[in-house]
């Protein structure tokens, strides 16, 4: 995936993403939501998109959201304002393979449905590790390729299109997996048809 091909698809996109993609991935966005709801601190949400995610969270929790989409950006930004949500203490435009903050920096991390939207996932998935404390979760909800069936072909039949539809469709859960300093303890395929998967990493190391 292209650096301009995601900024092109994502301002395309924007304007109705709440009604299309923001449906489809509800399941995925409520199950991440629930789980980090259960931690407390600071949370990074990557690719934090129109902000479908931001009045979901417990307000004690202290929300940061990045994205590399000003379109999608002024969604968010937007929702913010008028939905008075004051525990989201900033929102930026940033390209999650340079994430600007520091070391061990955030309690929790969320990547819903970017991970395959993204240029270079293998460096996000660094910075996302480099970012998250010690003893701290990285929680995933991401549509991984199928190997068989009648799905498997219709992601294979979309994969050349990824510039266009802006994501890719045979995207390989061991590009999230292999990430040294994360190891998976929860994974749940979710509905509907198993379409999405939930992921729960632990940054290995004390909090």
């Amino acid at each position: 995936m292209e650096s301009k091909a995601v900024e092109t698809s994502y301002a395309r996109w924007a304007p109705v993403y709440d009604r299309t993609f923001g449906a489809i991935t509800a399941v995925g966005r409520r199950n991440a939501v629930a789980h980090i709801n259960r931690r407390s601190g600071t949370v990074l949400e990557v690719g934090v998109g129109t902000g479908l995610s931001l009045r979901h969270y417990r307000p004690e929790l202290r929300i940061t959201g990045i994205d590399f989409s000003g379109d999608m950006l002024r969604k968010a930004q937007d929702k913010v304002g008028r939905l008075g949500l004051d525990h989201v203490t900033e929102l930026r435009q940033m390209d999650a393979r340079i994430l600007d903050y520091p070391n061990d920096h955030f309690d929790t991390i969320a990547a819903m449905h970017v991970l395959s939207v993204v240029p270079e996932p293998e460096k996000v998935m660094a910075e996302i590790a480099r970012v998250c404390k010690p003893g701290g979760e990285v929680v995933i909800v991401n549509h991984f390729k199928r190997t068989k069936g009648v799905l498997a072909f219709l992601e294979r039949s979309f994969a050349p299109f990824a510039n266009v539809l802006g994501w890719h469709s045979d995207f390989e859960e061991d590009t999230i997996l292999r990430e040294k300093s994360l190891f998976c303890e929860e994974r749940r395929v979710l509905p509907p048809l198993g379409m999405m998967t939930f992921l729960a990493l632990r940054k290995s190391g004390s909090a």
